[in-house]
């Protein structure tokens, strides 16, 4: 895709310090514009598709397109792969109802990228502190069957998933720590100062006492 004037500029104001309350801010004056969002995207930068997926257009994104993001997301490094679905998601799938159905149905999805959403979104729905969907028996069920064949990535959005679910949940609250102590992922994992171990006994320890103070 040829790159137009106008995106060119936008670029040119992206550097490795730009901040993402910086992208925010750039994205906040040009609003909603799709079509330069896909000149931005096309550019294959790491902080310059940030800002592309802040001024998409919801209502355009189908699931061919996504597709293609998704390829395209798969090219990046680990981090900013994740970082970039992750942002897709909360700043556009998760707000529009044809999104969320799509997010919906990626549960055995062959991209292991929309699998990780499928399993994320399911998880920020608890998260968010709204009463918990009544899927959590058979979301647990199937994160118990299948967490440990899943890939890397996958498998943190599951784990989470199952976090929240043992966070807000007490009834299901044993079940959650049990899987995590049979399970043994991110038991060994080493987390900085002040923050949350992925290791699910101490995760859901820790944001339940925090929710109980």
């Amino acid at each position: 895709m040829q790159i137009s004037i106008n995106a060119k500029e936008i670029l040119s104001q992206i550097d490795q310090n730009t901040k993402l309350g910086d992208l925010r801010e750039i994205a906040k004056d040009i609003k909603k514009d799709h079509e330069l969002a896909m000149e931005i995207w096309s550019s294959g930068q790491y902080l310059a598709r940030q800002l592309a997926i802040l001024i998409m257009d919801k209502k355009l994104l189908t699931q061919e397109l996504i597709n293609k993001l998704d390829e395209d997301i798969s090219r990046h490094k680990r981090d900013e792969r994740n970082q970039l679905i992750d942002w897709l998601m909360a700043n556009q799938l998760a707000k529009d109802k044809k999104t969320v159905s799509l997010m919906e149905s990626w549960e055995h999805s062959p991209s292991a990228l929309q699998r990780r959403i499928f399993w994320y979104y399911q998880g920020r729905l608890r998260w968010v502190g709204q009463t918990p969907p009544p899927n959590s028996e058979q979301l647990l069920s199937r994160i118990e069957a299948r967490i440990e064949k899943e890939e890397p990535d996958v498998q943190w959005a599951m784990n989470f998933t199952a976090a929240q679910i043992g966070i807000f949940q007490p009834e299901y609250r044993a079940r959650c720590i049990a899987l995590g102590e049979s399970t043994g992922l991110y038991r060994d994992e080493i987390v900085a100062k002040n923050c949350t171990p992925n290791y699910l006994p101490k995760y859901i320890a820790i944001q339940v006492a925090k929710l109980n103070k």
